[in-house]
This record gives structure tokens, C-alpha cells and sequence, in this order.
């Protein structure tokens, strides 16, 4: 079963200070060892990344728009505006392309872009997995925890498999 990962708008405006979400540290690290799993097994690796408003800390060109980690040679860096990554982009027919069946997702932020293109993954009918600690938000009422929290199982009850980043493979 063809894999890849998603890393989703894995950008410096919310990983490196000023203003990184609240487990930066340990989202960081999962990150990476995904990340690096990944390219060992050969996976298909994508680099979602946000293109905010002028006045956005990701607005393009600017720091906080940069990823954290650059794409290496094979790797494809898609663009986007809205939350679902798979919504005006290029992702579904790149994936096709892969022969890609089944996708890993982690990234940023957990209940907007990160929700909504696992949801958009479903809807292109791919298997999509969750790695549980490598994504993140921000406190918004709750705590950012919480919220990722919560948006693993309204996940989980729509069909991903939310698993721990240890134990995704590919």
C-alpha cells in the first residue's frame, strides 16, 4: 500500500519563536522522526505550506512562511490558501500520480488545516492516518492539548485512524 506523509503547513510562524504552539519542543521532534522515517522507507514526502494575507505572520516570502524542514530532491512542496490542502491544489492528481492509496498527516494546526485536509483525504477516498503528537494548535477557550485532543476523535469517528507517531509506518 503506497504511503505518503503530509506534512502540513510545518512552517517558522508556528514552530520557532515568536509565537510557536504550546508543545512546539515535542511536536518538533515527532515531526522529524516522521519526517525521517518517511524518506528511509522511500515514502512520497509532501510539503503543504500556507500562503496567508499580506499581513499574515505566514504571509509568503517572509520568515514565518519558511518551512522548517526544506523539501530534499523528489519531494513536492504544494501552496495552498484554504485550510484543505486538497482544495485548488495539485495534491490529489500528485498523489494519483504516486500511486498513493494512504496518507500519514501531521502538521498545524490540528482544528483547521490539519481537520480539514484529513477530511479532504477521505472525501479523494485515500486511507488517511493521524500521527497522534505531531500535530498542534494554539489555546483558543481550551487548551491547545484539549483541542487536539478533541479533534482526534471527531477524526477517528469519521474514518482516520488516529495513531501514535511511534507506531506509524511506511
Amino acid at each position: 500500500m503506497p504511503t505518503a506523509l503530509l506534512l502540513v503547513d510545518v512552517q517558522c510562524d508556528m514552530l520557532e519563536p515568536p509565537s510557536p504552539v504550546p508543545a512546539h519542543a515535542e511536536v518538533r521532534k515527532a515531526l522529524e522522526s516522521l519526517l525521517e522515517r518517511a524518506r528511509a522507507r522511500g515514502a512520497f514526502v509532501v510539503h503543504v505550506q500556507n500562503d496567508g494575507s499580506p499581513s499574515d505572520p505566514d504571509a509568503p516570502h517572509t520568515p514565518g512562511w519558511e518551512l522548517v524542514f526544506p523539501a530534499a530532491p523528489g519531494e513536492l512542496v504544494v501552496r495552498k490558501t484554504v485550510s484543505d490542502a486538497f482544495t485548488n491544489t495539485s495534491l490529489g492528481a500528485a498523489l494519483g500520480t504516486q500511486g498513493v492509496d494512504r496518507v500519514v498527516v501531521a502538521g498545524m494546526q490540528s482544528n483547521y488545516c490539519v481537520s480539514a485536509t484529513c477530511r479532504g483525504a477521505l472525501q479523494c477516498g485515500l486511507g488517511v492516518i493521524l500521527a497522534s503528537g505531531a500535530h498542534a494548535t494554539y489555546d483558543e477557550g481550551k487548551s491547545a492539548q484539549a483541542i487536539s485532543d478533541e479533534v482526534e476523535r471527531e477524526l477517528l469517528r469519521n474514518g482516520v485512524r488516529v495513531v501514535p507517531t511511534s507506531e506509524v509506518e511506511f
